[in-house]
């Protein structure tokens, strides 16, 4: 079951690329329903994380970018927990956006960027991270933020497609970003595969393929109109073995986030 928040389909700004995306799910016959009493749209951020032994984890969700914004930060214990039940739910202080933890598909590891160490200086990195491995019962590593994201969040840099293969944005920059997080993986036994990515305004994720939204069936990958999103479907095509379902979301994207930032998963 996928969840979005209510304020997709009531946003003029969102209504006609939503559309487009709820069209799109229902064409592969995939279920959905609407959270209401999100503050925006991006609902894996304060959404719990599930771990492998099924337990959900909420965490505080009290970004830095949202500091001046307080009317932008859904509780979710008020604002959205009465709505459905959910077994083994623990509830958490460290303060991490959701859109932050990047699993592997056996959720034995995650990927977080370092901007949590920003959001917790209450508390050693080290201790930090051994209280995430708890936590989220797996192994976390820790990988760069990428300083013009106001998120600095790791699902706009890395996806997993095995326990052992990961993507990341293929830009030219060598010794970049993108190579320090190669290395970093690979350090740590996991490949790193390039995927396509073009750079866009500061905050806007327009061009980041890589925030797409797999469900068990099919990939659903964001596109933006351009020539590379050709290029962009054909690798998503070489690389999974479930049917590639383009759907293009500027607006939305021009926000700051794409398929996976706006969904969520039971």
């Amino acid at each position: 079951m996928l969840y979005f928040s209510s304020l997709l389909s009531s946003t003029p700004a969102y209504v006609h690329e939503a559309r487009r995306l709820f069209d799109a799910l229902d064409a592969q016959g995939i279920e959905y329903r609407f959270l209401d009493g999100a503050k925006d749209i991006w609902l894996r951020d304060f959404m719990p994380v599930r771990t492998k032994s099924g337990k959900f984890v909420s965490f505080r969700y009290e970004p830095s970018y949202l500091a001046k914004k307080p009317e932008l930060q859904t509780d979710f214990r008020h604002h959205i927990a009465p709505q459905f039940s959910l077994d083994n739910l623990v509830y958490s202080g460290v303060n991490l956006d959701g859109g932050n933890v990047v699993f592997s598909p056996s959720r034995e590891t995650a990927v977080i960027s370092d901007r949590v160490f920003t959001e917790n200086r209450d508390i050693s990195p080290d201790e930090l991270v051994q209280k995430l491995e708890r936590l989220l019962e797996a192994q976390v590593i820790i990988i760069p933020s990428l300083s013009s994201d106001m998120t600095g969040h790791a699902d706009g840099m890395v996806r997993f497609i095995n326990e052992n293969t990961a993507l990341g944005n293929n830009t030219p920059y060598q010794n970049g970003l993108e190579q320090k997080i190669a290395r970093i993986l690979q350090n740590n036994g996991i490949q790193t595969l390039a995927f396509p990515y073009f750079s866009s305004p500061k905050d806007s994720a327009v061009g980041c393929y890589l925030n797409f939204l797999e469900t068990e069936n099919a990939v659903f990958l964001p596109i933006f109109g351009v020539s590379e999103d050709k290029r962009a479907i054909s690798k998503a095509n070489e690389i999974f073995s479930k049917p590639i379902i383009p759907v293009q979301l500027n607006e939305i994207a021009k926000e700051g986030g794409c398929l996976n930032c706006i969904s969520w998963e039971q």
